[in-house]
């Protein structure tokens, strides 16, 4: 009967997830209240991913005492111990201080399916002169001379992006935009991006904890910057304004996004206020599970993030908006939506702080860059 509604029911996954948490509520995990995926028992911690897990525990034989309790109870598992590759991810232990996580078995395969031979490495991502757009007056992808399926090197480029590799957010989500309609410059920038990942191919995602940093998140917003009034009829999405955010904890980053903003944006201001709250409702779940980490008595670092935002002159709009909010007519319009985080930073569980352009590291997800700059950025987001 399980298998049957698993794989003929659009509600399979639900299924299979209610399947789950009643065998191990039958063995005294609890389910957290913030994350449904992640389960509590006495100093184990179980988090799924659909029908992968970890266990985190303080020595290898409680966790092998609870996977022989969930063995018992009907649940098909296989322990494959310490996790050296998982979801495609390869975790490489250097040291006590330092982990690492690559993907070149899947880089391997996106550079043999765009099929660059020896063409010449670029040192960055993407160019910095460069703003990808419809271009419908272009050849149509499938009409040019590529030999390789642009949706499906988009999508192994979007995963790797997601998972280890970071500093291609940028330049992935650009050419992800146009896949329902790719032209001849989209599939151009495919292979800028490759040529990129040819050369970069040994890096990672490393993790070096410091424990004197607790929460960090550095939030920051393009304004109109793909704007331009020739593409614009054909593609209005050209006035929407970018956000990017990265978030780190105890210098580890953790999550990192781009995504165009839902509405146009009037001002720097109001695109940089968004951009903060997008952020935000990111990082107060995180706060919460890391909260109630500390109630079930496990080490936690740091529950109170530091936001840090550019100060330009605009910019010092969004934050006087986000420590006094109070209407103004340049600003009363923005959905009220936007202002959920005000009371966690009215409490003081969130401070909002200025930084200069130099150091803001979110620049990096909002738009091309030169090199310098998208290097120093880089080596800070993939956490090396």
């Amino acid at each position: 009967m399980l298998l049957s509604n698993l794989y003929c029911q659009k509600q399979a996954g639900r299924l299979w997830n209610t399947y789950l948490v009643e065998k191990l509520c039958s063995i005294e995990f609890q389910p957290s209240l913030i994350d449904e995926c992640v389960f509590f028992r006495d100093d184990v911690i179980f988090i799924v991913y659909v029908d992968d897990g970890i266990f985190l525990g303080p020595n290898d034989q409680s966790l092998t005492n609870v996977i022989r309790e969930i063995s018992a109870v009907g649940l098909d598992i296989e322990d494959q111990g310490h996790p050296a590759d998982y979801v495609g991810v390869t975790i490489t232990k250097h040291s006590n201080v330092c982990i690492e996580f690559t993907q070149r078995a899947l880089i391997d395969a996106i550079i043999n399916d765009v099929n660059i031979g020896n063409a010449y490495t670029k040192p960055v991502p993407a160019k910095a002169t460069q703003q990808l757009h419809a271009y419908k007056g272009s050849p149509r992808f499938d009409e040019c001379d590529f030999d390789f399926n642009y949706r499906s090197v988009t999508g192994k480029l979007n995963y790797l992006t997601q998972t280890s590799r970071s500093d291609l957010l940028f330049a992935t989500h650009q050419v992800a935009k146009y896949s329902s309609n790719p032209r001849k410059e989209h599939g151009e920038v495919i292979v800028y991006i490759v040529r990129y990942l040819k050369k970069t191919r040994h890096l990672g995602l490393k993790f070096r904890p410091n424990e004197s940093k607790g929460f960090e998140c550095y939030c920051d917003a393009d304004f109109a910057g793909n704007w331009n009034k020739d593409f614009a009829p054909h593609d209005p999405s050209t006035a929407k304004s970018r956000s990017g955010w990265v978030i780190f904890y105890a210098r580890c980053p953790i999550i990192w996004a781009a995504k165009l903003q839902s509405q146009v944006a009037l001002s720097t201001t109001e695109a940089e206020y968004i951009a903060m709250s997008m952020a935000l409702s990111d990082v107060i779940p995180i706060m919460e599970l890391m909260t109630e980490f500390r109630e079930r008595n496990f080490k936690v670092i740091c529950t109170q993030p530091q936001v840090y935002c550019k100060v330009f002159e605009d910019n010092s709009g969004a934050l006087e908006l986000a420590r006094l909010p109070k209407l103004r007519p340049r600003t009363k319009h923005i959905n009220i939506c936007y202002h959920h985080f005000q009371e966690h930073e009215r409490l003081g569980l969130i401070k909002i702080l200025p930084i200069s352009t130099d150091d803001q590291i979110a620049d990096a997800l909002t738009k091309p860059l030169a090199q310098n700059a998208c290097c120093r950025h880089h080596k800070y987001l993939c956490g090396a």
